[in-house]
């Protein structure tokens, strides 16, 4: 962790918007502890961060690339209490882990979803063009 505080740090002294990423194994998730976990990482994550210069994502490592996508609400529920650790509540969250144009559209309609990171999706130009053209429900 100190390591990832340090390239933010050097992000924002390069007039750079860094990302910083947080989320919780399946074992973790299954043991319930997914906000202890997350809480963890926002705590020692941003020491000395500037919260007005800064995208956080959301994204569960049991999801990343796997094809399991965390649910549209859970996920909108982690990112409401991650915003409720900040000190500027209108840092950009996003939601990344499988987004796919299949999921988009419910992930985009969540009210603390504020974007997404994606990965694999967006390597074709079909699926990023409807990954960018997602209609909120």
């Amino acid at each position: 962790m100190r390591r990832q505080i340090l390239r933010l740090k050097a992000a924002q002294r390069h007039g750079l918007t860094p990302i910083l990423c947080v989320g919780e194994t399946k074992a973790q998730r299954d043991a319930g502890e997914t906000e202890s976990h997350i809480f963890k990482q926002i705590k020692e994550g941003l020491v000395g961060v500037d919260q007005f210069n800064l995208v956080i994502a959301y994204e569960p490592i049991w999801a990343i690339g796997t094809g399991d996508t965390c649910a549209a609400a859970e996920a909108n529920r982690v990112i409401g209490l991650i915003r409720s650790q900040l000190s500027n509540p209108s840092v950009t969250i996003q939601y990344g882990g499988s987004v796919n144009p299949g999921n988009v559209d419910e992930l985009m309609s969540q009210v603390e979803i504020d974007g997404a990171l994606v990965g694999g999706a967006s390597l074709t130009g079909e699926s990023f063009s409807r990954l960018v053209n997602y209609k909120v429900l």
